[in-house]
């Protein structure tokens, strides 16, 4: 499990889980429940928060895990395994934001949320996992 150094990287992850929970990121999460101890890949379903306290949940069962953002590993694509044709797209969306308004920035932020791409350097900081090719279907 990963050590945070830093509060900076704790809020990193729970900020990129919160804007990835709509579009179905798949973590691999420790677990101690009634199926055993240890890590296993589930579907970040939705999460709750008061400001303070961060509840994620995962499954069908809408399991819980409060407070210890070390336990959750969401898997995500290096920027670098953008396909051509994503890359096309990718540019077309970024002329957006260097000529057009705010809108088009949030836009560029979805779509990567959306292909699930780490543009926020998790993996290279071991708060995050390389997606297995394939793990995500286009929608």
């Amino acid at each position: 499990m990963k050590n945070f150094s830093t509060q900076e990287d704790k809020d990193l992850l729970i900020q990129d889980l919160c804007s990835r929970s709509y579009h179905g990121v798949i973590c691999s999460i420790y677990r101690v429940d009634d199926w055993g101890v240890g890590w296993r890949d589930e579907e970040l379903t939705g999460y709750w928060s008061d400001g303070n306290t961060f509840e994620f949940y995962f499954g069908e069962t809408l399991i819980s895990i409060y407070n210890d953002i070390s336990k959750i590993k969401p898997y995500l694509r290096p920027m670098s395994s953008m396909t051509e044709e994503e890359y096309k797209e990718y540019t077309e969306k970024l002329k957006g934001v260097f000529y057009g308004s705010l809108l088009d920035n949030a836009l560029v932020i979805d779509w990567l949320n959306k292909k699930m791409f780490d543009y926020r350097g998790l993996i290279p900081k071991g708060l995050a996992l390389i997606a297995p090719e394939g793990m995500y279907k286009e929608k």
